[in-house]
């Protein structure tokens, strides 16, 4: 761990709460949890403050988790309150979900931190190229979700949200609507899902982090302590304002800026990839 200096540490600290804002606010326009904002984020961080290279991507994604928590609790209630949470797909589609994040939590255990940014980076390329060039259907359809498709899309968002340390909602709001949910209620039940994942992998986190017996700085397993203060607060009043965003917005448009910058974000992880 390095000594970092006084005006090093404001500095971290700043960036730290300005990137809060926007993750906050995508969290709840969005419904996802804003992992793919505050990974990227905590990665340079705990990069610029010494933390080990093995180590960087784990503690980064554990942190992640710990954030979306209460985020995702607060972007809820608001699309609750718009009567756009589904709480019957949470609950048959939440189980599934939550065997997926655990067996993904296994596998980011295993890994170390280079193969871990190639997955978070084929994967955000994947979801950015969706979004960009995806043709939405205008009409709802008829909801219909079967056990075997709840199943099978369930263990594979979950799967995948693990080691990226994210709410999962860029997968599960396209699956929703897939299956018939308007864009409010997708966007509302994915928020809802996003909390089963952020809950079961920031405490697999943490577990798996503690039995690899880690000492990393001022964290508990792969959590760390700092992180979470300073960006909660901010990311949980956010998520409420763009929750109540995302019932006036233009979602469209939206969506394909958010497509923007996710190919913004795989490009920087794969630089760092080839940099390691």
């Amino acid at each position: 761990m390095e000594i970092l200096s006084q005006s090093e540490i404001i500095y971290l600290i700043f960036i730290m709460v300005v990137t809060a804002i926007p993750a906050g606010f995508a969290a709840g326009l969005f419904g996802i949890g804003g992992g793919l904002i505050t990974v990227p984020i905590l990665f340079y961080i705990f990069s610029a403050s010494g933390v080990e290279p093995i180590y960087l991507m784990h503690l980064a994604v554990g942190t992640s988790f710990g954030i979306i928590i209460p985020t995702s609790i607060v972007s809820v209630l608001t699309h609750h309150q718009h009567k756009a949470v589904d709480f019957g797909i949470v609950r048959g589609y939440g189980l599934f979900v939550a065997t997926g994040v655990v067996l993904g939590t296994i596998l980011a255990a295993s890994l170390k931190t280079k193969p871990l940014i190639l997955f978070f980076t084929i994967v955000v390329y994947i979801l950015a190229f969706y979004l960009l060039f995806l043709k939405e259907k205008e009409e709802n359809l008829e909801i219909k979700m079967g056990l075997l498709a709840k199943g099978v899309s369930g263990i594979i968002s979950g799967f995948i949200s693990a080691p990226m340390g994210i709410g999962g909602a860029v997968m599960n709001v396209p699956i929703l609507k897939f299956f018939g949910y308007p864009i409010n209620k997708a966007i509302g039940s994915a928020a809802a899902i996003g909390f089963i994942i952020a809950l079961f992998g920031a405490v697999g986190f943490l577990i798996s982090g503690s039995y690899l017996n880690v000492n990393l700085p001022l964290s508990i397993g792969f959590f760390n302590i700092p992180a979470f203060l300073i960006f909660f607060p901010i990311t949980t009043f956010m998520a409420r304002i763009g929750a109540k965003a995302s019932h006036r917005i233009n979602k469209k448009k939206m969506t394909k800026y958010f497509g923007l910058f996710l190919v913004v974000i795989g490009t920087r992880f794969l630089y760092e990839y080839f940099k390691l």
